[in-house]
C-alpha cells in the first residue's frame, strides 16, 4: 500500500511559475461562465419554468375519477384518519419533499428575496426529479424572522415526506436546521450545509488517499465560515481530524480565541465561536496567506472571485497541496491556475471542470434512501454514510487526481448511496419500514431511471421540445396538442 502511494506521488504535477499563462487561463474560464450564464436566461425565458406535475396514475376516461377522486377518496381519508402514517403508504407523501428558502443568501447571489430565488429553487427540484426520482416542490416563503420560517416550516409537514433548507443565511440557517431537526417527524435537510459538506467530505476522503496523507496528520484550512464549512468541519471532526490542526477564516482573518470579535461571537453565532475555541492550536493570526503556509490542503467555500485566493499562496503550502474552490459559480481560482501554481489536486462546485464537488452529488441519493426507508430524521452519521460511500464509488472506478468524485454519468454509484443511506436509518431505528439493502438499492435503481425515461419519451413524442440555441423568444410548441 506505501508503495502504491509513492507511485501516485511521484505522479502528482510539480510546481511551475507561469503568470502569463495563468491570466489566459483565467480569462477563457470567465468567457467561459459568461457565455452560460446567458444559455441560462435563454432557456428560461423559452420555457417558463423548469418542472411541471404529471399524473402518476393511468387515466382512461373521466369515469376513472370516481375513484381516483371522489366518491372513492373518501375511503383513503378514513384510512389516514385512523393512522395518520398511512399517509406514507396511500398518498405519494412518501416521495415529495418541500424546497424552502427565504431567499436570504442565494447561490453566491445575496439576500435576493424569494421571488428572485425561485430559478434556483425550481431548478434544486428538476435535480431532485431527474437525478433522484424525488418530487420535489419549489417553496420560496415570505418571512421576517428564523421563528416564522421554523413555523411555516411545521405547518407544511402534514403535506410532505421531508424538508430541504436552501439558500438561507448563515447563522440563521444554523437554528433554523437545529429546531427543526428536534421537532419534526419527517427527515429536514439543510443542502448549503449538509449537501455541501458530505460532498467535501467525500472528495477530500479521495484527494488524501491520492496524495498520501491522513486526515489525522493533515493540516486542512477552511476558507469561509458559512454554512458549508462549519458543517464540513463538524463532519471533519466525526471523522477525527486533528481540529487543532484545523485553521478557519473568514472576512476579519483567521480565527483564534484571542480574537477582538470574540464575545460578539459567542452572543450571535456560537457555532462559529466554538470553531474559534477549538481550532488553530497554534494560535496563528493574520489572513488565508498566513493560514497557508505549510497547509496541505485548502477547502475554500467563501466569495465567489477568482482572485480571491492567489497564485503565490497555493505555491507557498506543502507539496502536493489540495485545493477545494467551490464558490459558485466561480471558483476562487481558476482550477488550471491553481495546477500551474502547483496544486496536486484541484476540485470545484462546476460541472464544467473536472472534480466537481457539488451538493448534487449527494442530495439525490440521500433523499431517495431516507424516502424509502421512510425515515423521521437525518443525523449526521447518515450523512457520513454518504460519503464514504460515494467516495467509495469512484475509488471502484480508479482514482485520478482529475477523478476523485463520481461524475453524473456515473450512475450506478448513487443507488448505492441511497441503499447505504436507507439502511443506516434503519440501524439507528428512524425507518418506518424494514426492507434489504438490495431491495433499497433495487427500489432506487427504477426510481432514479423512471424521470429519464419519461424525459426522453416526452422529447420523442414531442411533448418536451428542444430550446433552439440562443432563443430569446417564446418557444415554438409545434406538435403539442
Amino acid at each position: 500500500m506505501a508503495d502504491a502511494t509513492e507511485r501516485r506521488v511521484k505522479d502528482l504535477p510539480a510546481k511551475t511559475d507561469s503568470t502569463e499563462l495563468e491570466q489566459e487561463e483565467a480569462r477563457a474560464a470567465e468567457e467561459e461562465t459568461a457565455a452560460l450564464s446567458r444559455r441560462a436566461v435563454d432557456v428560461s425565458r423559452s420555457y417558463g419554468g423548469k418542472v411541471e406535475v404529471i399524473p402518476q396514475v393511468p387515466i382512461t376516461g373521466l369515469a376513472d375519477f370516481s375513484y381516483l377522486y371522489s366518491p372513492g377518496v373518501a375511503e383513503v381519508c378514513r384510512e389516514i384518519a385512523k393512522d395518520p402514517g398511512q399517509a406514507f403508504e396511500l398518498t405519494g407523501r412518501w416521495n415529495t419533499i418541500a424546497i424552502v428558502t427565504d431567499g436570504s443568501r442565494v447561490l453566491g447571489l445575496g439576500n435576493i428575496g424569494p421571488e428572485a430565488s425561485l430559478p434556483v429553487m425550481e431548478g434544486k427540484s428538476l435535480l431532485f426529479k431527474y437525478l433522484g426520482g424525488v418530487n420535489a416542490f419549489p417553496l420560496p416563503v415570505q418571512v421576517k424572522s428564523p421563528e416564522e420560517l421554523i413555523e411555516t416550516v411545521r405547518r407544511i409537514t402534514p403535506a410532505v415526506g421531508g424538508i430541504n433548507l436552501e439558500d438561507i443565511a448563515s447563522p440563521k440557517c444554523f437554528h433554523v436546521l437545529e429546531q427543526l431537526q428536534k421537532t419534526m417527524p419527517i427527515p429536514v435537510w439543510h443542502d448549503d450545509q449538509l449537501g455541501t459538506a458530505a460532498a467535501t467530505v467525500a472528495g477530500l476522503i479521495n484527494a488524501l488517499a491520492l496524495t498520501g496523507r491522513e486526515i489525522w496528520k493533515t493540516g486542512i484550512v477552511l476558507l469561509g465560515s458559512g454554512a458549508a464549512n462549519i458543517a464540513t468541519a463538524r463532519l471533519l471532526k466525526a471523522m477525527n481530524a486533528d481540529m487543532g490542526a484545523l485553521t478557519v477564516v473568514d472576512h476579519k482573518g483567521i480565527l483564534h480565541s484571542e480574537r477582538e470579535d470574540l464575545d460578539q461571537l459567542m452572543l450571535q453565532n456560537r457555532w462559529k465561536y466554538e470553531l474559534a475555541l477549538t481550532t488553530n492550536e497554534a494560535g496563528t493570526k493574520g489572513g488565508l496567506r498566513e493560514a497557508l503556509q505549510g497547509a496541505d490542503v485548502l477547502l475554500a467555500a467563501s466569495t465567489p472571485d477568482p482572485n480571491t485566493v492567489r497564485p503565490e499562496w497555493v505555491r507557498a503550502m506543502a507539496p502536493h497541496p489540495i485545493v477545494f474552490a467551490l464558490a459558485n459559480p466561480t471558483p476562487e481560482i481558476w482550477p488550471e491556475v491553481a495546477k500551474t501554481a502547483g496544486a496536486a489536486i484541484v476540485a470545484t462546485g462546476r460541472s464544467d471542470f473536472a472534480n466537481q464537488v457539488n451538493n448534487s452529488l449527494i442530495f439525490p441519493p440521500v433523499f431517495r434512501g431516507v424516502l424509502d426507508a421512510r425515515a423521521r430524521g437525518i443525523p449526521d452519521e447518515v450523512v457520513l454514510v454518504a460519503a464514504h460511500e460515494l467516495a467509495r464509488g469512484a475509488a471502484l472506478r480508479g482514482l485520478t487526481p482529475d477523478h476523485i468524485l463520481p461524475t453524473m454519468a456515473e450512475a450506478e454509484v448513487f443507488p448505492k448511496v441511497a441503499a447505504a443511506v436507507a439502511v443506516k436509518c434503519e440501524e439507528m431505528g428512524i425507518a418506518r419500514v424494514r426492507r434489504t439493502r438490495a431491495d433499497y438499492e433495487e427500489s432506487a435503481v427504477r426510481m432514479m431511471n423512471r424521470p429519464k425515461k419519461l424525459a426522453r419519451l416526452l422529447i420523442e413524442n414531442g411533448l418536451l421540445p428542444t430550446a433552439p440555441p440562443g432563443a430569446t423568444g417564446p418557444i415554438s410548441h409545434a406538435g403539442v396538442s
